[in-house]
C-alpha cells in the first residue's frame, strides 16, 4: 500500500495560456533576428554603386563658330550674308554663334564628317520640334501660333519660311498674265520675312477658294499687289476666326483705307457697329459692284428692314423698290451725323 499521500493529476488543459504566448514569443524573436542578419550582411549602398563599373558620360557638343560650317556650305553661308538672322551674330557682344543658334553645338557633327544624325536639321525633325526651336526666340512675336489654324493644320513655320533666305518651293503656275506678273515679284518685304514665295503665291498654293475669289470681276487688288493678305490676317494666330487682326474696333481693318465710312457718326448704323462690314461686303471678291453680298440693294436691305418695304418704299406700290434702290433716299447708309435715317 502507498504512505504518500493522494496525487492530484493535472488535465492537458491546464494553463491554457502559457504555452501558446510562449510560441509567439519564439516566433517573433527568431522573426526580428532573421531581418537583421539580412541588414547586416546586405553591402552599404556606396559599396553597391562602387561594385558596379560607372559609365562615362558623354562629352557635351561643343560650339565650333560659322567659319567652320562654311567649309562645307559654303553657297549658305554666301547667301546667309542678308539674311536678318545674322543680327544674331551680333547679340551678346558680337559673340553669337548665328548657324549653331538653330542647329545646335557642331563639333560631333563635324567630328562625324558631317553626321547628320549629330546636327539639328529641321527638314528632319517633325512639325512640333521644328516649331520650339523657332518659337524659343520668336514667340514673344507669336504667342498665337501654337493654337492658331495653320499650326492645327500640321504647319510648322518652314512650311512657308526658309530660314536660309534661298527660295527652294517652286511657285504655282499663274493663272494670268496679270498673275504671273505680281506673283514672280518678291518685295523686300518677302525677302526680309524670309518667305519661300513671295505673296499671294505662297497663300494660295492652299487657299485655292480664295484665289477664285480674287479673280471675280470686283475684288481687292491683291493679285495687282496693292493689298497683301497679311493686310487684314495675321498667319501666325489671332483669338478671332480665319486669323483676321484684332484691333479694339474690329472694323478697322477695313477702314484703315475706306477712310470716307471709318466714323465715328452722331448716328451709327446698327448692323456695321455689331457684326461689321462683312455683313453686306463679301472681302475677297464678289460680282456684284462694291462687293456686296447680294446683287439687289433693296433685298439686302430686307434681311433686315422687310417690315419697312413690304409693300414697296415705305408703302408705294410692289415692286418700287426694284426701281427706286434703298440707297438713293438713303445715302449715308454707314453712318450720319444728321439724320437717325441716314439720309443728307
Amino acid at each position: 500500500m502507498y504512505s504518500d499521500g493522494p496525487v492530484t493529476r493535472l488535465s492537458k488543459c491546464a494553463a491554457p495560456g502559457f504555452w501558446p504566448g510562449l510560441r509567439v514569443f519564439l516566433m517573433l524573436t527568431l522573426g526580428a533576428g532573421i531581418l537583421c542578419f539580412t541588414a547586416l550582411a546586405a553591402p552599404a549602398p556606396q559599396e553597391k554603386a562602387a561594385a558596379t563599373p560607372a559609365k562615362e558620360a558623354a562629352p557635351a557638343a561643343t560650339f565650333v563658330g560659322s567659319d567652320t560650317c562654311a567649309t562645307c556650305h559654303d553657297q549658305v553661308a554666301k547667301d546667309f550674308a542678308s539674311n536678318p538672322h545674322t543680327k544674331m551674330a551680333e547679340m551678346h557682344g558680337s559673340n553669337g554663334a548665328t548657324c549653331e543658334n538653330c542647329h545646335g553645338a557642331g563639333s560631333e557633327h563635324v567630328a562625324g564628317g558631317g553626321d547628320i544624325t549629330k546636327i539639328f536639321n529641321p527638314n528632319k525633325h517633325s512639325t512640333k520640334e521644328v516649331d520650339e526651336k523657332c518659337l524659343s526666340c520668336h514667340a514673344g512675336t507669336h504667342p498665337n501660333f501654337v493654337r492658331s489654324p495653320h499650326a492645327r493644320a500640321g504647319l510648322s513655320c518652314i512650311s512657308c519660311h526658309t530660314v536660309h533666305g534661298v527660295n527652294t518651293q517652286k511657285p504655282l503656275e499663274a493663272s494670268s498674265k496679270l498673275f504671273a506678273a505680281a506673283s514672280t515679284t518678291t518685295s523686300a518685304r518677302d525677302k526680309e520675312l524670309l518667305l519661300r514665295a513671295p505673296q499671294p503665291t505662297l497663300c494660295y498654293s492652299c487657299h485655292a477658294d480664295q484665289k477664285a475669289q480674287f479673280n471675280m470681276p470686283i475684288h481687292h487688288k491683291v493679285n495687282e499687289g496693292l493689298v497683301k493678305c497679311t493686310d487684314c490676317h495675321d498667319v501666325h494666330g489671332t483669338f478671332l476666326q480665319n486669323n483676321l487682326r484684332s484691333t479694339e474696333d474690329q472694323n478697322q481693318i477695313c477702314t484703315k483705307c475706306h477712310t470716307d465710312v471709318r466714323g465715328p457718326f452722331t448716328y451709327e448704323h446698327a448692323a456695321v457697329r455689331a457684326e461689321g462690314c462683312v455683313t453686306c461686303h463679301t472681302p475677297h471678291g464678289s460680282q456684284n459692284p462694291r462687293l456686296l453680298n447680294m446683287p439687289s440693294i433693296a433685298t439686302l436691305c430686307n434681311q433686315c428692314h422687310s417690315p419697312l418695304s413690304a409693300g414697296g418704299v415705305h408703302g408705294l406700290d410692289q415692286g418700287s423698290t426694284t426701281v427706286t434702290p434703298c440707297v438713293t433716299c438713303h445715302t449715308m447708309i454707314h453712318g450720319s451725323n444728321v439724320s437717325p435715317a441716314f439720309t443728307r
